[in-house]
């Protein structure tokens, strides 16, 4: 037993209160062992000892969401920029390939990289599977269905050796692109995709920028269910399915055409639909962001990009009468819009690029202890009887 004035434990109600949870729920942690329970001397009731009960806030409240802290060598986010392995993502946007970042990303060597390979065979079951998805089906939704089937046929796909995943994903992202529907292209990545696109007269340097600046963005939640997936061991498909998963969500990789869609009435009177879209409550799509302040450096870098195109001066206009500041998911709208890309494109370059860097977590993933991701779930329910 315990003196009721000693400080260092703390009654029932107070662990509730500190912890943000109903009582019944701190007698499951006692069950669990998570918490130790002494009786009070002179009253009713047990006490827990402050020291532990810290520490289990330390792992539930103090970090709501987070099973635990996941170091990284990819990204870094800091001072309103953004950074691949040490590299400034706006100088490789304008300065690299696609295959080329894909290899920093990969192996941490920025080395000139071939083409991604498309063996036709595995192109043609590609297509097979994307023929199965019905009219009006987005790209998306065919990639997606693409992914499984391919996994499906690789035999060697639980080879996780990282020069296999590597070679795995290499093949995967060159198949995905030629497999599309759309007339076939040449060269490197923006070269390839983009006639899968649009009709215009290709410009695959711009391509090329916007795939290299959405290749990776720290831990957004598509990356954290790649990173779940190969912490149990999933084969290089089922950690991009995962992602690909995630992304379908409206707050993730629609994102982009949410903001296609405001840009598209945009266009015809710029003040009158942002009046209407403010009018309604919701945000306006392709404004602020979470980690960024003041700018979202890759909005920024594609802008310069698409600068000269007629779509910038209602880009001006909207975000000349909003005190935020643009995001990616707009600049990739405006590049959309200026080159006449297809309306579900952005989605689909999203998903492209982002392969890029859930394989990249994958193979960090790959590298640490097996099934180390385990939420501390929180009971709720009844009191046990």
């Amino acid at each position: 037993m315990v003196q009721q004035s000693d400080e260092n434990y703390l009654t029932t109600a107070e662990v509730a209160r500190r912890l943000k949870v109903k009582p019944e729920t701190i007698y499951a942690y006692v069950s669990r062992g998570q918490l130790t329970s002494v009786r009070a001397r002179g009253r009713r009731g047990s006490l827990f000892a402050a020291a532990d009960v810290e520490r289990l806030a330390s792992r539930t409240v103090d970090h709501p969401g987070v099973v635990e802290r996941i170091e990284s060598e990819l990204s870094l986010l800091a001072d309103d920029e953004l950074y691949y392995r040490g590299h400034s993502v706006r100088d490789l946007a304008t300065t690299q390939s696609v295959e080329s970042v894909a290899q920093l990303l990969w192996t941490g060597l920025l080395d000139e990289s071939e083409p991604f390979p498309a063996p036709p065979d595995v192109v043609a079951l590609a297509r097979t599977a994307m023929d199965v998805a019905p009219p009006g089906a987005r790209m998306t939704d065919q990639l997606r269905i693409a992914v499984a089937v391919l996994g499906a046929g690789d035999p060697m796909r639980f080879d996780l050796a990282p020069e296999s995943v590597v070679l795995a994903a290499r093949r995967l992202l060159g198949v995905l692109i030629e497999a599309l529907p759309g007339e076939a292209g040449e060269g490197t990545f923006g070269g390839r995709l983009w006639p899968k696109l649009s009709t215009r007269s290709p410009e695959p340097r711009v391509l090329e920028a916007a795939a290299i600046l959405l290749a990776d963005h720290g831990l957004a939640v598509s990356t954290v269910a790649a990173r779940v997936a190969a912490s149990a061991r999933a084969n290089l498909y089922s950690v991009v399915s995962a992602g690909l998963g995630a992304l379908d969500g409206h707050y993730h990789g629609a994102a982009t055409t949410l903001a296609y869609r405001f840009l598209d009435r945009a266009l015809r009177d710029p003040v009158e639909v942002l009046s209407d879209q403010l009018r309604s409550g919701e945000p306006v799509p392709g404004f602020g962001h979470r980690i960024y302040q003041q700018r979202d450096p890759r909005a920024e870098a594609l802008f310069e990009l698409v600068a000269g195109e007629p779509v910038m001066e209602t880009v001006r206009v909207i975000t000349g009468q909003l005190a935020g500041f643009p995001n990616s998911d707009l600049a990739v709208a405006a590049m959309m819009h200026a080159y006449g890309f297809r309306p579900d494109a952005g989605e689909a370059l999203f998903a492209l690029a982002r392969i890029i860097g859930w394989t990249a977590h994958a193979l960090e993933e790959y590298a640490e202890p097996g099934l180390r991701f385990r939420a501390l779930g929180v009971y709720t329910g009844p009191a046990v009887t």
